[in-house]
Formats: C-alpha cells, sequence, structure tokens
C-alpha cells in the first residue's frame, strides 16, 4: 500500500484559476453530458488534472484539504460552466470530506493504493444489515447517488443492527464501488449529468473499521479526536448542507453574465426598445437578479465562513448557529431559483429554446434546489424552534 507523499497544498486561487482555465471546455461538453446522462470522461479528466477534486481530500494522501468555503467556491467556479459536472464536484468533495472522518484504516482502505479515487454518497440508511464477526453483512439500494459513474468508493446510510438483529444505530459504510451494483435510474428535467443512480450491495461484507456512527458525528464526535487538519473538525450536518448550494451560486453568476451581455444586442418584441438595455423595467428586473444573487453569496460564504472559524479554533458550534447554516442554504438557493426565474422572464421566450444554455441552467437549479436537506421551508422550521429554543425539533439533521 503506497500513501502519497504530503507536498503544499496549493492555494483556493490556484485552483480556482486552473478550472477558469478549462471552464470552456466544460460548457462545450454539457450538453453531450446532459444527453448521455452522466458527465464526459473528458471533463472528468480535465477537473482531475485541475484537482477539483482534491479539496476536501486529506493531505497525507495528496488532498489538498482546504477549508469549507473552498469546496464552495470551487464547485461555483465549475458551475458557470456547467450545472451537473458542478454538481458532481461537490458530492464528490464532500464524499472525500466523509470520508476523512472515517478511521485512518478506513481512509488508507479508500486512498493508500490510489491517491486519485472519488468518492460518492448517500447518507439516508436505505438497507439491511447483519452483525457479524469483524463488521456487518449488508443489502441495499441507495437512490440518488450523485458522481456514481465516476466514483472509486461509496459512503453510504446503514441501520446498525445487534446479534439479535435488532436496530441500534443509524451508520455509514464505505464500500468499494467494485462490490456495488448499478441501476440507471437517473431520468429527470434537470441535473441530467449528474449521474445520480441508485447504487445496489448484495450481502456485502463490510468491515467494522468502515463503519461509523452517525449520531456522535452530528455532534461532532469523529473518529479522529483531534485531527491535523482543520477541515476535519468542521460540523457534520451543515457541512454536508451547505455544499449543495455551492453550484447554484455558479449557475446564478452565469445566468446573470448571460442576460447582462447579450442585452445591448437583443430586443424586446412588440415595444419600441431596439435592445433590452434601454428599457428601465429590463434594469429593474437585472437589478433584482443580480441581488437576489448577492444575497445567496452573502449568506454561503458567512455559513462557510463561521464553519471554518469553528473548525481553526477546535470548537463545535451550538445548535442555533448549525441551525442557522441549514437556513442559509435553503435561503441561498431560493433567492438564485428566483433570480434565474427572473432573468429567464427578463431575456425573453428564447430562453427555453433549447440551443439557449439558459434553459439548462433553469432546469439544472430548479432539479437541485428540491433536495431535501436545502429545503427552505424545513430549514426555515428548524432555525424558529432553534431561536426559541425548542425540544420538538423535526429532525436529528441539524
Amino acid at each position: 500500500m503506497t500513501i502519497a507523499t504530503e507536498q503544499p497544498a496549493p492555494t483556493t486561487e490556484a485552483v480556482l484559476a486552473r478550472i477558469r482555465e478549462i471552464q470552456p471546455l466544460l460548457a462545450k461538453n454539457a450538453a453531450q453530458g446532459e444527453a448521455d446522462r452522466r458527465v464526459t470522461e473528458e471533463s472528468i479528466t480535465a477537473l482531475t488534472d485541475a484537482g477539483a477534486f482534491k479539496i476536501a481530500q486529506p493531505r497525507r494522501y495528496g488532498g489538498y484539504g482546504l477549508p469549507v468555503r473552498s469546496m464552495l467556491e470551487v464547485s461555483a467556479a465549475v458551475g458557470e460552466a456547467d450545472g451537473g459536472t458542478a454538481w458532481v464536484v461537490a458530492l464528490s468533495n464532500v464524499c472525500a470530506w466523509l470520508a476523512g472522518l472515517f478511521s485512518e484504516q478506513a481512509q488508507d482502505d479508500v486512498w493508500g493504493a490510489n491517491p486519485d479515487a472519488k468518492v460518492s454518497g448517500v447518507l439516508a440508511p436505505t438497507a439491511e444489515t447483519t452483525k457479524v464477526d469483524g463488521g456487518y453483512r449488508v443489502t441495499g439500494r441507495w437512490y440518488y447517488n450523485s458522481g456514481s459513474w465516476h466514483a472509486d468508493w461509496a459512503g453510504v446510510g446503514i441501520p446498525l443492527t445487534d446479534a439479535r438483529g435488532e436496530v441500534v444505530d443509524q451508520g455509514m459504510a464505505l464500500i468499494p464501488r467494485t462490490d456495488l451494483g448499478l441501476e440507471e435510474t437517473w431520468f429527470v428535467a434537470g441535473m441530467r449529468s449528474s449521474g445520480s443512480n441508485c447504487l445496489v450491495a448484495q450481502d456485502v461484507f463490510v468491515p467494522e473499521h468502515r463503519v461509523m456512527s452517525v449520531p456522535p458525528a452530528i455532534a461532532g464526535q469523529y473518529a479522529t479526536a483531534d485531527p491535523e487538519e482543520d477541515l476535519y473538525r468542521a460540523a457534520f450536518v451543515p457541512v454536508l448542507a451547505l455544499v449543495l448550494a455551492g453550484p447554484q451560486l455558479g449557475l446564478g453568476r452565469a445566468a446573470l453574465a448571460m442576460v447582462r451581455e447579450k442585452a445591448a444586442r437583443k430586443a424586446i418584441s412588440y415595444t419600441a426598445y431596439t435592445t433590452q438595455a434601454e428599457s428601465a423595467a429590463f434594469q429593474l428586473q437585472l437589478a433584482e437578479a443580480a441581488m437576489r444573487i448577492d444575497t445567496a453569496h452573502l449568506h454561503v460564504f458567512r455559513a462557510a465562513d463561521d464553519l471554518d472559524t469553528a473548525a481553526a479554533n477546535r470548537t463545535y458550534p451550538g445548535t442555533e448557529l448549525r441551525a442557522r447554516v441549514r437556513v442559509d442554504t435553503g435561503w441561498a438557493v431560493e433567492n438564485i431559483t428566483k433570480a434565474i426565474d427572473i432573468l429567464l422572464s427578463a431575456h425573453g421566450a428564447g430562453s427555453f429554446a433549447d440551443a439557449n444554455p439558459l434553459q439548462r441552467m433553469w432546469r439544472d437549479s430548479a432539479v437541485a434546489a428540491r433536495h431535501a436537506i436545502v429545503l427552505p421551508a424545513v430549514g426555515y422550521e428548524i432555525y424558529g424552534k432553534a431561536l426559541l429554543g425548542r425540544d420538538d425539533q423535526i429532525t436529528p439533521l441539524v
């Protein structure tokens, strides 16, 4: 087993510069990725070479171990070129972060022989387990496993059972992709290239060291009590939720840039305006959309900075702050989707032409915004209960 020699990690700015260089290629491949329902291998290779999948991998395996904010900035930069590709980058990075919370032996399994291994994951424990000597035997199906085509490992939710077969805990298991089947189930209106298919396990043995209990993790108790890198002290649920806003930031920026750029050449039909830019109504719409996109960035980056600061200070955020990060995520995503709706109306009916990337941005954003952990109404209730100190919280995922 070979472990990569730890090298100084590149800065976030250096990684973003590499991504900007390949944005034209990612954009060129976006339509093909959507048609194939998976990111093209050319794009995956380019992103791998740029280090886009190394953001949250531990440095001892050649990863960068950059802060939570960096995960967001990188997926947002990819999202400027293509939403589905950005979603794969975001989920692969956060699942690498998850793997970094497991025991060192488990991390060696994932990256010891292959420092470029990618990880996908699903938290929901949609499986059955049997406790056996040294671990568990697992049978299950996990929808919807984003980046499933490109993953070497999967972190999946499982119920933890005792010797009598009774469920006593909720866990996550790291399973090599070679032990899992794949069923193509991702036939959707948007985010098609995310390849969020179903992974299937049939009586797979998972050793004890590749199993993590979820409730302690929610409270900040990870396999390594005092990790060398700050990133692996970051708050469990807030990180899992917040990273999903990264691709949305990029989609919002891309939609705004496109509509703004075309405004000086595009007329408003059935009016005296020869360009949209002349219209006060268009100017108002553009300004509102831009402000909503700015609002999303402000909330997302505030939340990321709070998580990174707490991790650097070796403190675990309290319930109220963790709840606020969940609502920050929903609030940001809601503002992005509303901004894109405004931009499509301002741009006109041509937004919905198959040849216009705006319609794909709109569909990708709308589908991603419905992920259960970012739903705004759920986030509002979670935060409201936390603000009032109530004990009737609707989910343990805070």
